[in-house]
């Protein structure tokens, strides 16, 4: 899962970050409105975290070019104010839930999570496919029934191709989802096809079915029957 913090406090973007990075999370951080507007031009996120007071606007003017534009990420917006009319304020102008400073670490990961199960799977606890089963909380993943050993990146590219089902994944928008920022780093993005020749051959050897193709110059699909 990919995550973008929006926050203007040093510390606590930096304790956000290193919780997130050590739970196996993708994470970026934009300190100021212009930043992240620029982020979000730039690259795709599943989360953002929103902080409303920032140093160069308000965080409601992020929330509502993110639907304007209908950028299909799950807002949680995080702010020290704490009355209802910011929170309803907040709801109204599109996001996905609410917390308020401070809180607890454990807390922000379970309402991450809670917000990606309802946008890309209807909110259920299990990860279902067709023969496929994945546990986001202990990250066991299951073809018709038995375990299958993956690693972290091979995890994570299935839950995106899942999430994403039927529609053609570029080699660029794989490699930032699984990458971040560093994607933009490397010289070639042809270590997704090794990752994906990977993960295609645990499911199929594992007595699943080979879902994954190539669209020739385009990227690949995860196509549902």
């Amino acid at each position: 899962m990919k995550i973008l913090i929006i926050e203007d406090n040093e510390e606590l973007g930096a304790n956000m970050h290193s919780f997130l990075i050590e739970g196996g999370f993708i994470c970026e951080i934009a300190k100021t409105k212009t930043e992240a507007l620029e982020k979000l031009v730039s690259f795709k996120y599943d989360i953002i975290l929103l902080d409303i007071m920032l140093p160069d606007g308000s965080g409601l003017d992020i929330l509502e070019r993110i639907k304007s534009k209908k950028i299909d990420s799950g807002v949680l917006i995080i702010s020290a104010k704490d009355s209802m009319e910011d929170k309803i304020l907040g709801l109204d102008y599109g996001a996905d839930d609410y917390i308020t400073k401070p809180f607890f670490l454990p807390e922000l990961n379970a309402r991450i999570k809670s917000i990606y199960r309802r946008k890309k799977f209807d909110g259920d606890n299990l990860i279902k496919f067709e023969e496929i089963e994945i546990n986001p909380d202990t990250l066991e993943t299951k073809i018709n029934k038995k375990s299958i050993d993956l690693t972290r990146k091979e995890y994570e590219l299935l839950v995106y191709f899942i999430a994403n089902k039927n529609r053609v994944l570029t080699k660029q928008a794989i490699a930032e989802h699984l990458w971040g920022d560093f994607a933009d780093s490397l010289d070639s993005h042809d270590f997704v096809y090794q990752h994906i020749k990977n993960l295609r051959k645990k499911i199929t050897s594992s007595g699943g079915s080979d879902y994954l193709s190539t669209i020739y110059g385009m990227g690949y699909k995860f196509n549902a029957k």
